[in-house]
Formats: structure tokens, sequence, C-alpha cells
């Protein structure tokens, strides 16, 4: 999940990069390292075995510049190619908004890149989350290799439907690492942006007015009365026999009445009427998608 610091205005949001062992993750945060402008780098933590493989995970924070108000950090992680440190796995997917599969293009390792697809798949749900529902690019690696896999045959087994974005790359000598990282930078942002800004409202659900009622108590009643019929009005009408029965009082004569008489009407006329309230702004269109640079060197 992207973190929000309010009193600095700048959020980080998580990409992880994901694969087997030895298909290319860590060689991807080490090309972007090198070639990225050291104004627009953090430090990156590697840890690494004798055998030069990352038995924990890489972090590279990366300034992008300013994003909806906030000024935006990537972290950049990958994961332990190792199946016994799948509980590290967990650990650093924990928060993550944004996700780069690794495939390794070898004939011989594509077993291994649909087991790790799957190993993804069961780690996010043991999280609480659904694949489908964080932005995923897939890489394609070590195409310059012998004896690769068509890049048609890797998506059949990896993503069959074609809901992903797809780059080939070659890691080693920077062939498509930063296409992928910026892809998938602005799928990450898009939908944080689509998250911060609301753009998707849910409908509230709407409450029916609620209407007073009053009950008339009526005056207890004789036996006889309630059997009796009404008398018919001889010639009247309702309103007639109400008045009937109210006397009339004379108020000519009182203070009152005299006071009455000698207001204005056009005091009531020349009131002063409130002004009808502003009519609500349109609303304004969405902030434009701002295009991701990264500040490379030389």
């Amino acid at each position: 999940m992207v973190f929000f610091n309010y009193a600095t205005m700048q959020m980080a949001a998580k990409i992880v990069y994901y694969g087997a062992g030895l298909c290319g993750k860590t060689t991807n945060l080490h090309y972007i390292y090198a070639k990225t402008s050291p104004q627009s780098r953090g430090e990156m933590v590697s840890l690494e075995t004798e055998t030069d493989r990352t038995l924990f995970f890489d972090l590279l924070p990366i300034d992008v510049g300013v994003i909806g108000g906030f000024r935006t950090r990537l972290q950049l992680y990958t994961i332990p190619g190792q199946v016994f440190y799948n509980t590290t796995r967990k650990l650093v997917l924990k928060g993550v908004d944004g996700i780069v599969f690794v495939g390794d293009s070898q004939q011989a390792m594509q077993d291994a890149n649909v087991e790790s697809f799957a190993n993804l798949r069961e780690n996010l749900a043991e999280l609480g989350l659904k694949l489908d529902d964080i932005p995923l690019v897939v890489q394609l690696n070590k195409r310059d290799l012998p004896n690769v896999a068509p890049a048609d045959a890797m998506l059949d087994r990896l993503d069959p439907e074609r809901k992903y974005d797809h780059i080939e790359s070659i890691a080693a000598t920077g062939v498509g690492v930063f296409e992928t990282l910026k892809l998938i930078s602005k799928l990450t942002l898009r939908t944080l942006r689509q998250r911060m800004t609301g753009e998707q409202p849910k409908a509230e659900p709407r409450v029916a007015a609620q209407v007073a009622s009053f009950r008339v108590r009526e005056a207890p009643q004789s036996q006889e009365a309630k059997t009796a019929p009404m008398p018919a009005l001889s010639g009247t009408t309702l309103e007639e026999e109400v008045t009937a029965e109210i006397p009339q009082q004379e108020f000519t004569e009182t203070p009152l009445a005299k006071a009455a008489a000698s207001l204005d009407a056009h005091i009531i006329a020349d009131a002063p009427v409130a002004a009808p309230p502003p009519a609500a702004p349109a609303p304004s269109a969405p902030e434009p998608e701002q295009e991701i640079n990264f500040n490379q060197s030389e």
C-alpha cells in the first residue's frame, strides 16, 4: 500500500520485481541504479550470498517528481529466487503497489517461470490480495541467449488471456529495462491517482425522507352516540356549520386592528428577497496523466 507523508507532501509507491532464481531481477535494479542520475536515486541495499545471488531484497528509491500534489518516490524491491526463502518473499510483497514479473526466456526455465508465477498468486492470496487488482508487467528477459522460447509460447503459459502488458528485454545490456520501469510506474501511479481522486466513487445508498405523521385522538363517546347516525346537514356546507358554531368577535376598535390598518401594503412587497444560491461549479476535468521521465546519467 502506498505510503503518504502529509507533513512533507510525499508519497512512496512500492514496486516488486518477482521471478525465478537467476532470471535477472537484480540485474534490472543494478542497471537502473547505474544509469540513473545521482540526484534522482537513493542508496541501493543489496544483500548477496557468496554465489552472488540476492538473499533478501534490493531497495532502490527513485524520485519521479510531483504527481497529484505529492512528491513521488518509487521503491524498487526484488525477492529471493530460492524457493526456501518463500517467507521472505511474502514479507517483501506486503504493501505492494505494482509488480514486474521477470521471466527467463531459456527453454529449460519455462517450468520454473510457471511455478514462480503460481507462487506469486499464492503468496498474494495469503496476504489477502488479488493479482488481478495489482498493476503487473511481464518482462521476457534474456532474449539474446541461444535456445530461447518464443515470446508467444511464454505468454501462452504465463498469461494465456493476454491481460498484462509485456516487454522483451536483455537486462545485462539494458535493453527494455527502463521501458519496463516506465510502464509499470505509469500503471501503478495511474491506479494510485484513481484511489486518491476517487474517479470511480461508489454510489451512496439513498435514504427515504422521514415524514412525521399525526393521529387525532377521538373524544370518548357513549355507546348510544357510537351507534346513532350522523345528522344530515340541511342546506349548509361543513364550513358554514363550523363557522356558525364559533362566536364572532369584533376587533375593529382594538389597538391591534388600528395598527394593522395603518401598515403600508408596500412594506411586504418591498422586503428584500434572498438571492438564490450560486449554481454548483461544473465538475473539473480529470488531471492529465503526467509523463514519467527518469533522469538517466550518461
